[in-house]
């Protein structure tokens, strides 16, 4: 995509070693640096990257024909799942080692209520099937077969498995030198998180990918791991994650950043505190890229990303755009 860039390598791991993360209710207040009122849209849809744009038209027109937050963030990256462009979400991805393509997905409502898929095959709508599960099983998290014989159960037709033309080429190009240890890159991994708010100030969110490129058959990332790659909670807000998901589960990010803003900071303040955490932790931060974006009950929205490159698409009533995030490496 256009605006991804390559990595920098930096070494600045120490620096932030040790930031604490719990903090008083009577402090909270203190960490509004800004005292200027950020810009708040309810309704609004708010999704990582490039293809968040088409995604999020998709989820607009839901909303606006009457249908639920939920509905919106699911046919929303279900435009993305069919994107034959794409090759970072859908049976259109790259494959792992193996050659095939593996796809997670979760799903989440403001009230807790969540389902998640991971692992997946032949299944052209790993976020359909990940609502099937929250609405239809007592569990939250269905994987491999199983999840493919619950599919199958609620009717999904089974997709012959077989890598798109892009995707067949750039694995036989890459099997020249079968390098056995994915490094993570933006032009290779570039899942699409939703999260939303309705005008009654319900809220969702949504997660779809063919993870890593080259993984290890079995690899499973962030995104289908509720608080993770994503967590809602309508009586706080919303936050998703992108890139490297060993690094974001490592922090719980999605989570981290929603109970940031629980104790008084920002979307934008919660997204740099993970980011922070984030690098804090990383056991290769010279190969790592992580974005997060986050969207409060308020309709307050932020994103951060360790280097430039992340962006993410927003839609609301005064319009729609493209905003590139900040990021803590410049």
């Amino acid at each position: 995509m256009g605006g991804r860039r390559k990595f920098i390598k930096h070494s600045l791991l120490s620096t932030f070693a040790g930031i604490p993360f719990a903090v008083s209710a009577s402090s909270a207040g203190s960490f509004r640096r800004n005292e200027k009122k950020q810009d708040h849209f309810t309704p609004q849809i708010l999704s990582t990257w490039n293809h968040g744009m088409a995604a999020n038209d998709k989820a607009w027109e839901v909303l606006n024909s009457g249908g639920s937050i939920v509905d919106a963030v699911e046919q929303g990256v279900m435009v993305t799942e069919n994107d034959l462009t794409n090759l970072s979400v859908g049976l259109q991805g790259l494959p792992d080692r193996e050659g095939v393509v593996t796809l997670d997905a979760s799903i989440m409502k403001g009230d807790g209520s969540c389902g998640a898929v991971a692992f997946v095959r032949q299944v052209k709508h790993p976020i359909t099937l990940a609502r099937k599960v929250m609405e239809n099983t007592p569990h939250v998290m269905l994987v491999g077969e199983g999840a493919r014989l619950f599919a199958e159960s609620e009717g999904m037709p089974m997709e012959q498995e077989e890598l798109s033309p892009k995707a067949r080429e750039a694995y036989r190009r890459w099997k020249e030198n079968s390098k056995y240890q994915p490094i993570i890159n933006i032009e290779n991994h570039d899942t699409i998180g939703m999260v939303g708010i309705d005008e009654n100030g319900t809220m969702a969110g949504s997660c779809t990918t063919s993870g890593l490129a080259y993984k290890m058959h079995g690899r499973v990332g962030d995104s289908p791991i509720i608080g993770a790659g994503l967590f809602v909670d309508e009586e706080v807000g919303a936050a998703t994650a992108t890139g490297l998901g060993e690094e974001v589960i490592r922090i719980c990010g999605a989570f981290l950043i929603v109970e940031l803003m629980r104790q008084g900071r920002t979307p934008q303040e919660a997204c740099e505190e993970a980011v922070r955490r984030a690098v804090s932790k990383s056991k290769d931060i010279d190969n790592t890229q992580i974005g997060f974006l986050a969207l409060n009950k308020s309709g307050e929205y932020g994103a951060f990303a360790i280097r430039p490159g992340f962006n993410y698409a927003q839609h609301h009533r005064q319009g729609k755009s493209l905003i590139d995030a900040k990021s803590w490496f410049k």
